[in-house]
């Protein structure tokens, strides 16, 4: 970091094409084009398919507003499909009842940093001749099927926000293994330019550059990458110990039945363990969901909310007529969840104080038998 700052140069340079290379060695990938955050890639993905209105992208509600904001951006209808009711992920049965001549591509989002049935979502993107653009914004360093999240699939965007496995502050990764589509990632990641502001300014180049077809300003910095760079040299720690601290979590709970954590897959995957979710049994205790975060809170335990189901925001329920009761196991969960601390700087007591509080507002709220 304090090389980039006296190198006098720390926008889009050398660093960013290293860390650019790591991604591309690691992941035996042709192609990682750094961006300015994980929705600037999936930005450019969508845009890379020159969507027209009445294209539909199936794609999970249960995720961040941006997994669906970009398709709305690009043209394009997001088609929200039901997660499985236990690990979140993304239903492939519900996707291919979804699945229509207006399909452009579907877009699985590796949920809690558990990979999706990619086999699965493969086979019927395939069948129709439209690409499988991963989410894996909770997954660098996760892995399907002994294959590292990235190493294999077309088009997959990591994220590097502050509270992910690793950080650059903000940013971003699209890995992609289509020479044209990533060219043209490249391109629009940069003002559609041809040459970004390094190759402008490089000894011997001339400054001329042209407009090749209006972008965006989503590249990343120097100093960004150089964070980055050094991140990812412990991204194996940081991944063994949230799966340590996962593990404490998971053996506390068992003794806790209002708390139920989420659902294993049952393909072989490496979790990346970027969040811990847990659904509270409102059965069991007369606090609704966000009620008993705020419970938590007041006995000094921060919690998340990961996510809220996108088709019952207000956007998505008008525009498109989404109602209650479309997506039940989305929904189902959607009522329940709530995220744990998890992160690699919590001590084994951390984790204790947590299930602590949690037993402590359970007796607190119970209801009455």
């Amino acid at each position: 970091m304090s090389e980039v700052l006296r190198s006098g140069w720390i926008t889009t340079g050398p660093r960013t094409a290293e860390f650019e290379a790591l991604f591309r060695e690691r992941l035996a990938a042709p192609h990682a084009i750094a961006v300015s955050s994980a929705t600037a890639g999936l930005h450019l993905a969508m845009a890379s398919l020159d969507l027209v209105p009445g294209d539909e992208v199936i794609l999970p509600s249960l995720t961040w507003a941006s997994t669906a904001n970009v398709v709305e951006l690009c043209g394009g209808r997001p088609v929200f499909a039901d997660v499985d009711r236990d690990t979140l992920n993304i239903d492939p049965d519900d996707v291919k009842r979804r699945l229509c001549g207006r399909t452009r591509a579907i877009v699985p989002v590796h949920f809690a940093g558990q990979p999706a049935d990619l086999d699965a979502l493969r086979a019927l993107a395939a069948e129709r001749g439209i690409p499988v653009i991963e989410d894996a914004a909770h997954a660098v360093g996760a892995a399907y099927r002994g294959v590292e999240i990235g190493a294999s699939g077309e088009i997959v965007v990591f994220s590097f926000h502050p509270i992910k496995n690793v950080t650059t502050g903000e940013g971003g990764m699209v890995v992609c293994r289509d020479d044209a589509r990533a060219a043209r990632i490249r391109l629009l990641s940069f003002h559609g330019v041809s040459k970004n502001a390094w190759s402008r300014y490089e000894r011997g180049s001339p400054p001329h550059y042209d407009v090749l077809e209006p972008g965006f300003k989503y590249n990343m910095m120097d100093i960004q990458a150089a964070l980055g760079l050094c991140q990812m040299r412990k991204l194996e720690r940081f991944n063994r110990r949230r799966a340590e601290l996962a593990a404490r979590y998971d053996g506390l709970l068992r003794e806790v039945p209002e708390i139920q954590p989420l659902g294993r897959v049952d393909y072989p995957v490496v979790h990346a363990w970027h969040l811990y979710v847990v659904r509270l049994d409102l059965g069991a205790v007369g606090l609704d969901r966000n009620a008993f975060m705020q419970a938590l809170g007041e006995r000094r335990i921060g919690t998340g909310l990961h996510f809220v189901p996108l088709h019952l925001t207000r956007w998505y329920r008008e525009r498109y007529g989404y109602a209650r009761g479309q997506l039940p196991c989305t929904e189902y969960n959607g009522d329940r969840i709530l995220s744990l601390p998890l992160h690699p700087g919590l001590e084994d007591s951390d984790v204790d104080d947590v299930v602590a509080a949690l037993r402590d507002a359970i007796a607190a709220h119970r209801r009455p038998s």
